[in-house]
């Protein structure tokens, strides 16, 4: 997409990759240089102890390397009996053992005698079930038993958990703190993992400033959302100083971090006189896609350079979190070789009319407000979803006082008041 900053500002967007296709159009290119289109482009794993891996994604398929539990245990606290020793037995009629010496696998359950145990101990040996201790009553060196319990009752046998060599999870899988249990559990001591993306990023701006703002500045907000929304997502964020308008200084910028995975810019990327980033892109590697049919957000740039992924993000703080959600966040996806998971979504009614213009993805900010069931027809959501009157781009807190976004997809012209909406919640929380 070579071409001259006269032909870039006149030319302006007359035409704009529909997002699905501007996604599709960066994949395949991620793919085509750095992988194989199955594992996912980043192939490099590594290995971590279980306790370091909460979040990150398996690189291969998980099966249970042993018994869980491995041994026959007491799933009460109680007596280990033989149960054909306490049929019969009643409160009215209890049965009487003889109390064996020892606990747990130091005893050895004989006919006519039992063994105490605790939640989780070992079953001794010649035991098959469990009296309850609400059940038994202890009488000098003998047992009443008051309740009659069948073989295996109050008994996890072995396996009852995880049984050895049962699948767990396959490879792509995310963990979770209760998967780091059960690994634990399951013989697992370390795992392998998708090592994590890598982002450089890079705010832009001759205006931006990282101090208490003068006349005509104004505070860099834009790198310090995205790189946390990295954070979040997984992936390690460098979080650079401010680069100015100028093109050695935008080039040696994007140089420095072509050894992270992607490199992410904010601001620069539209049209202007000074948006340079499209073209110095362009001189270093290749512009795949500039300018998508996404409101707010359209003058994105989606970009290579010496097989890195570099994404310049518009410099408005709304479009800027609004493409790093649509582009950023499903290329660290693909990089750990899983696919994005579906925003969480609230059905709402809503409330004034979302206008669209066909062709164009609109990503509206809302918020939920709770109506009294009264209020609603029957079968109506509750809730209602009221666009927020600050519709710009710019303007930041339309989204940091938002509850979430309405999409409008690109075959739509707008959504009338009134219809039920999905509002999602784009914005994962910790």
């Amino acid at each position: 997409m070579k071409g001259t900053d006269t032909e870039r500002t006149e030319a302006g967007f007359k035409i704009r990759t529909p997002v699905e296709e501007a996604r599709r159009i960066l994949r395949t290119e991620l793919e085509n240089r750095l992988g194989d289109g199955e594992a996912g482009p980043l192939v490099e794993t590594e290995t971590l102890e279980v306790e370091r891996a909460d979040a990150r994604v398996l690189a291969a398929p998980i099966a249970s390397a042993r018994d869980v539990p491995h041994y026959r245990r007491a799933a009460m606290d109680g007596y280990a009996v033989r149960a054909e020793d306490t049929f019969g037995a009643s409160d009215r009629s209890p049965s009487v053992v003889h109390i064996a010496d020892g606990t747990g696998t130091d005893a050895t359950v004989r006919p006519g005698t039992a063994a105490r145990v605790h939640t989780g101990s070992a079953l001794p040996e010649g035991a098959d079930a469990v009296v309850m201790i609400e059940h038994v009553t202890e009488l000098g060196g003998e047992l009443e038993v008051e309740d009659a319990v069948a073989e295996g009752e109050n008994v996890a046998p072995v396996g009852e958990d995880v049984s050895d060599g049962q699948s767990l999870y396959e490879a792509g899988h995310r963990l979770r703190p209760s998967d780091l249990g059960l690994l634990r559990s399951a013989g697992y001591a370390r795992v392998p993992v998708a090592r994590q993306p890598t982002v450089g990023v890079i705010p832009t701006g001759e205006e931006l400033v990282s101090h208490e703002p003068g006349p005509g500045e104004v505070i860099e907000t834009n790198g310090l959302t995205v790189s946390r929304m990295v954070g979040r997502w997984g992936a390690k964020a460098t979080y650079r100083e401010i680069v100015t308008d100028d093109p050695d200084s935008l080039r040696v910028a994007i140089q420095r971090d072509l050894t992270k995975d992607v490199v992410v810019t904010t601001g620069g990327s539209s049209v202007g006189k000074r948006d340079l980033l499209p073209e110095v892109i362009d001189e270093l590697g290749e512009v795949l896609v500039h300018g998508v049919g996404l409101k707010p957000g359209h003058p994105v740039c989606l970009g290579i350079v010496e097989e890195t992924p570099v994404l310049a993000l518009p410099g408005y703080p709304v479009a800027c979190i609004v493409n790093a959600v649509q582009f950023l966040r499903p290329v660290l996806c693909w990089l750990e070789g899983t696919t994005p998971d579906l925003h969480p979504t609230t059905q709402a009614v809503l409330e004034r009319k979302i206008p669209s213009e066909p062709g164009t993805r609109t990503f509206a900010r809302v918020q939920l407000e709770e109506r009294d069931a009264d209020d609603v027809g029957d079968g109506e959501p509750t809730r209602r979803a009221i666009p927020t009157r600050a519709s710009g781009a710019g303007v930041l807190s339309s989204v940091a006082l938002a509850d979430g976004w309405v999409v409008v997809d690109d075959d739509r012209e707008g959504i009338p008041a009134g219809e039920t909406v999905a509002v999602e919640n784009w914005e994962p929380h910790v």
